[in-house]
């Protein structure tokens, strides 16, 4: 499960001029998607270890200008 979050702020620092800044966050708990457990049986170090998980934070900001 991913929880997406988002922050959105528009300043007018002159006429005719929009400046937007961004806050983007994507998977904000940090919870990882584990990989299949290993399923072959002759393997006894590996059967039934997850060896990998994804799906890390990613944060990132921007500005946005309207002219």
């Amino acid at each position: 499960m991913n929880i997406d979050f988002s922050l959105f702020k528009t300043f007018h620092p002159v006429e005719r001029v929009r400046v937007q800044f961004r806050a983007e966050a994507y998977n904000l708990a940090n919870h990882p998607t584990w990989a299949a457990p290993g399923t072959t049986v002759n393997d006894p170090a590996n059967f039934g270890r997850i060896t990998s998980a994804s799906g890390n934070r990613t944060v990132q900001l921007a500005l946005k200008l309207y002219f």
